[in-house]
C-alpha cells in the first residue's frame, strides 16, 4: 500500500530484492483491519479473501504482460495511456492519487485511535465553546508530527525506515499471537460461519490487502532478470496472504465479534507485548505518510513549475495543503474501518482488478495475444470487480452515514 518512489532509480536489482520490494508494498495498515474484516463476514468470507488474492495476483501478471509487449512503458499510467490514450492515463492516475490521499487520511485516523488507546483521558479546552476532544486532539497531534516530513526536499531516509513494512507486519502478528497464547487472552471465540450483511465490508477490507499494483511496473523495470517476475510475484502474494491470514484468524479467535476495526484497540495497554504492538503501529505509519503522498505532491509541483512558480517556494505550500486536506477528511469521517473499506471498494477494485483486465484486453487485441477463453475469463473478472465496487461502496457509504 505504498506507492512512493522508493524503487525509482534502482536498476538491475536481484530477484530477492524485487521480492522484498513487492512484499513491502503489500504490507500496509490493512493488516490491522483484517481481523475486523473476518469478524464482519464470518469464516466463509475467508473464501473471498483467497479469491481476491488469486485474482489480484493474476491481474499483476497482466500488467507484466503489457510491459513485455512494449518495453518503453515504465509505469501503470503509461500502460493505460498505451491502451486508451491520454484520457486513460489520466483516469488511472486520478484513481491512484485519490487512493493515496485516502490511505494518508486513514493513517491520521489510525494514529489518533492508537494514541487515545494509550492516553484515554486526554482532552484540551481552548474555550467553553471550543473543546478539542480525544479523537480530534490526536488527529491534530499526528498531523503536526508529519508536516515537517512533507517539507523535506529529499525523503531518502524515510524510504529506508519505511522499507521495513514486512518486518512490522511480522512483529504485529507475533505480538498478537503472544498475547493470545501466553498472556491468557486465549483463542476461545468460535465466531460465526457467515454474516451475509457484513460480507461487503469484509470483501472491501480484503481488497485493501492487495492494493500494490501501481508499483509493479516500476519493480519489474528495476529487475536484472525480468523473467523471474511471475515467480517472485507468486511468492510475494503467497507470503503476504499467509501473514494476513494468520493475523485475521488469531484476532478473530481472540476477540470474536468484539474485535475492533484495528486489532490493536483490543489489546490491554498494561502488557509489554501489547505496548510493543501499539507502539509499532503508531511509529511505522508516520514514516510512510510523506512517502505515500509524494506522487501527488510531485504531480502538483510539476504543474506549478510549468506555470512558472518557483519550485523551492511551493513544496512547503503543497505539502501543508495536502496535510490540511487529510486532516479535514479525518476530522469529518474519523472512522478507520469505513475509510479503509471505501479505499478497497471504490479504488482498489478498480486499480487492482478492473483496470488491469480492461487494459490488457485492449492492448492484447492490438497485438493479437489474447486467447478467446482468456478473454471470457477477463470479462468475468471485470464484472466481479464492478460488483464488488458497487456493493462495497454502497455498504460503506450507508455505514458512514449511520455513524456520523
Amino acid at each position: 500500500m505504498e506507492y512512493s518512489g522508493d524503487y525509482d532509480g534502482e536498476v538491475g536489482v536481484s530477484s530477492v530484492h524485487a521480492c522484498f520490494n513487492i512484499l513491502n508494498s503489500l504490507s500496509g495498515v490493512g493488516i490491522l483491519a483484517i481481523p475486523y474484516a473476518l469478524a464482519s463476514g464470518g469464516w466463509i468470507s475467508i473464501l473471498f479473501f483467497i479469491l481476491i488474492g488469486v485474482t489480484t495476483w493474476y491481474t499483476g501478471l497482466l500488467l507484466q504482460r503489457c510491459l513485455k509487449l512494449d518495453p518503453m512503458i515504465r509505469s501503470y499510467p503509461e500502460i493505460a495511456e498505451k491502451a486508451f490514450g491520454k484520457k486513460g492515463g489520466f483516469l488511472v492516475s486520478f484513481f491512484i492519487y485519490i487512493e493515496l490521499f485516502l490511505v494518508a487520511t486513514a493513517i491520521l485516523i489510525l494514529e489518533a485511535d492508537n494514541m487515545y488507546h494509550m492516553f484515554p483521558n486526554a482532552a484540551i479546552r481552548f474555550h467553553e465553546c471550543l473543546i478539542l476532544d480525544k479523537k480530534h486532539l490526536f488527529i491534530v497531534i499526528a498531523s503536526l508530527i508529519v508536516i515537517p516530513t512533507m517539507w523535506l526536499e529529499k525523503q531518502d531516509f524515510l524510504s529506508y525506515i519505511s522499507a521495513g513494512g514486512i518486518l512490522v507486519s511480522c512483529i504485529l502478528v507475533a505480538s498478537i499471537f503472544w498475547i493470545g497464547a501466553i498472556e491468557n487472552v486465549g483463542f476461545k471465540n468460535k465466531g460465526v460461519l457467515v454474516n451475509w450483511q457484513g460480507v461487503p465490508t469484509a470483501v472491501s477490507l480484503y481488497l485493501v490487502c492487495y492494493t500494490a499494483h501501481p508499483v509493479f511496473p516500476t519493480i519489474y523495470n528495476s529487475m536484472k532478470n525480468k523473467s523471474h517476475f511471475p515467480k517472485i510475484l507468486f511468492i510475494s502474494f503467497a507470503l503476504s496472504s499467509i501473514i494476513y491470514g494468520l493475523m485475521a484468524i488469531f484476532g478473530y479467535l481472540m476477540y470474536g465479534e468484539e474485535v475492533q476495526s484495528q486489532i490493536t484497540l483490543n489489546l490491554p495497554t498494561h502488557k509489554v507485548s501489547a505496548m510493543i504492538a501499539i507502539s509499532t503501529t503508531i511509529l511505522s505509519p508516520l514514516t510512510k505518510y510523506a512517502l505515500i503522498l509524494s506522487p501527488i505532491m510531485e504531480a502538483i509541483k510539476t504543474r506549478l513549475i510549468q506555470a512558472n512558480y518557483k519550485s523551492k517556494s511551493i513544496r512547503k505550500l503543497i505539502g501543508t495543503g495536502l496535510v490540511l486536506g487529510t486532516i479535514l477528511v479525518a476530522l469529518v469521517v474519523p472512522l478507520f474501518g469505513y475509510v479503509m473499506s471505501l479505499i478497497g471498494a471504490l479504488m482498489t477494485s478498480c486499480t487492482s482488478i478492473v483496470f488491469p483486465c480492461v487494459i490488457y484486453l485492449k492492448i492484447s487485441k492490438r497485438y493479437r495475444r489474447c486467447l478467446e477463453f482468456e478473454s471470457v475469463v477477463l470479462v468475468v473478472i471485470i464484472v466481479m470487480g464492478l460488483v464488488l465496487m458497487v456493493t462495497g461502496t454502497y455498504s460503506t457509504i450507508v455505514g458512514i452515514i449511520d455513524h456520523l
